[in-house]
This record gives C-alpha cells, sequence and structure tokens, in this order.
C-alpha cells in the first residue's frame, strides 16, 4: 500500500512543498501532517523526499529529477561506517549503511560517510547506479514494515559531495528539517485518535471515560498544533537561525501528544480496535515505531541545557 501511494503523491506534485524558511514554513508542515494522517510510512517516505529537495537546495546540490523519489539516509550505526574517498572530483562510497528507509523504493539518496581525514561529509548517490546493494531485510516489527527500512551495501558506488564536510549537521536547514518530522507525527497521532472522536460522537451520554480521555487527547493535539504554527513563524522570521531550542520543544511536545493518544485511545476503546479494526491497529503500530526516531530522554536533556544557559 505505501509504495504507489507515495509514488502517486510523487507523480501528482503533492511533495512538491514550499521549502523551510520560505515564508511558507507552516504550509508545508501542515502538509506533512495531512500526509501522514492519511498514511504514516507513506508519509515519512514523503517527508525525507522533501528533507533531501530542501537540503539540496539550501547546500547547493545537484537538482532533482522528475519522478525520482529521494531518501536521506543519515544514521550512524556503530557496527555500520561508510568512508567517501575522493580521487581528484571522483568521489566512490564503499560501507555498509544501516536504517535506509525506502531501500529498495527510492531513487537516489543523500547519505552521510565519513573522510579520509575523519569528517562526516554527504553525498548524492544514485541508488540505480553501479555499486549499490539493499541487503536483505532483518526488520521483525510491525510497525513501520513497509517502509522497507534496511541496510544498504556500497562497494564504490559514484557520489557527489554536497555541501562541504560538517555542512549536513551545521546548516540552519537540519533543526527545520527536525521540526518537520515533528509534523509527521502530528499527522499519525491524528489518525490514531480518529476512532476516539468518532465513539464520542456517537455514545456521548454513555461513555463519559471516553469523553475525558478525548477531551485530554483533544487538549494534547491541539497544544502541539499551536506550538507548530509559532514555530514555523520563528523559522520564516529568522531563515537563518538554527532554531534548535524551537525544534527541541515542538519534538518534545508532540511526542508528548503522541503518548497521550495512543494510551488514551486505547483505555477509552479497549481491545477491540486494536484487535479487530486492522487500519487503527496498523496505524498505532506504524506511529508507536516512528515516534521512536526520537531519542526520548537524551534529547530532553539536551533541551533542558539549552534552555538552563
Amino acid at each position: 500500500m505505501t509504495t504507489p501511494t507515495v509514488l502517486r503523491w510523487l507523480d501528482a506534485g503533492e511533495l512538491n512543498l514550499p521549502l523551510p524558511g520560505s515564508g511558507a514554513t507552516l504550509v508545508r508542515w501542515q502538509r506533512l501532517v495531512d500526509l501522514c494522517e492519511l498514511d504514516v510510512v507513506a508519509g515519512r517516505l514523503a517527508e525525507a523526499h522533501t528533507d533531501a529537495v530542501a537540503i539540496l537546495a539550501e547546500l547547493h546540490g545537484p537538482q532533482v529529477s522528475p519522478g525520482r523519489l529521494w531518501g536521506v539516509w543519515a544514521a550512524e550505526a556503530p557496527d555500520a561506517t561508510v568512508v567517501a574517498r575522493h580521487d581528484g572530483d571522483v568521489v566512490a562510497l564503499s560501507g555498509t549503511k544501516a536504517w535506509c528507509s525506502g531501500a529498495g523504493l527510492c531513487a537516489d539518496a543523500l547519505v552521510t560517510a565519513h573522510t579520509e581525514t575523519g569528517a562526516r561529509g554527504l553525498y548524492a548517490v544514485d541508488l540505480r547506479g553501479a555499486g549499490v546493494q539493499p541487503l536483505e531485510s532483518t526488520w521483525r516489527n510491525a510497525g513501520m514494515a513497509d517502509s522497507d527500512t534496511r541496510s544498504v551495501r556500497f562497494a564504490g558506488a559514484p557520489a557527489i559531495p554536497v555541501g562541504a564536510p560538517g555542512d549536513y549537521l551545521t546548516r540552519p536547514g537540519f533543526w527545520h528539517g527536525a521540526a518537520g518530522v515533528a509534523a509527521c507525527w502530528l499527522g499519525g497521532a491524528r489518525a490514531v485518535a480518529a476512532p476516539l472522536y468518532r465513539a464520542v460522537a456517537e455514545k456521548q451520554r454513555e461513555n463519559p471515560h471516553a469523553a475525558a480521555h478525548l477531551g485530554a487527547v483533544d487538549t494534547a493535539l491541539a497544544a502541539a498544533a499551536a506550538l507548530m504554527a509559532s514555530t514555523a513563524q520563528q523559522v520564516d522570521a529568522a531563515p537563518q537561525s538554527t532554531g534548535e531550542v524551537a525544534a527541541r520543544r515542538l519534538r518534545a511536545a508532540v511526542e508528548t501528544a503522541v503518548d497521550e493518544v495512543i494510551a488514551r485511545t486505547a483505555r477509552a476503546l479497549g481491545p477491540a480496535p486494536l484487535a479487530l479494526d486492522e487500519s487503527h491497529a496498523r496505524r498505532v503500530a506504524d506511529l508507536s515505531m516512528y515516534v521512536r526516531q526520537s531519542h526520548a530522554e537524551t534529547d530532553l536533556a539536551a533541551l533542558g541545557v539549552l534552555v538552563a544557559r
């Protein structure tokens, strides 16, 4: 289901979003909310593509060709390292990159790799070219299974440098992209909460506890949406600022809303939707896995240090 959905969006131009900091950041993020509310896995792949487009624009990388889905493969696992070897203007990547979403679906990807000096660079790779091999999937969780996240092996794969070494993490858009992921979580949370809204609308007088759970869920979702809007305004007002504090706050607020939605919807509705409603069960599993892209207390600690200064 995910594969034709995200490619259909791509072909229809629905992934042509305003760039972060362009004056329409909220339009961009609200579109990511809407896509993930429809299909959180397809929306997650769509977010990566739109992030790649934004990175390439910010760092003056190669043009994005129509009809080609991009990924951003920047995870650094201790047992999976990619090295970029430069020979004049020619660059080749070798090694294994873990956590590559859309491994068999994307046509191109931005891949982080270590240079021979130890710096971390970013490279554009044609995944349909030589030296690129997605490995057998080791994914065992039902959540986000359709994202085709697996390791990819590079064996002298031709690559194009994007920006200078270190630019991927230090550019202002890094935190704008991190905030965009929170928009996706918010869309997934709205989809998970939808059955609770319907249940209370149909049986309001019969289950006051469900209504109370919905009140808490609605408050959390509204607060997250309001913070997203104000964060978008900050990005547009100062696009060259990293906005790290604002992005971290937004991610933390949306993660809290996700936790509220998943827990309270289950408590209000009981096991039936999780056991008998395939679509709802999939949304819960997908969102539960996706939100773990957060680093939990590590991220909260980093935010605490920043705001204590």
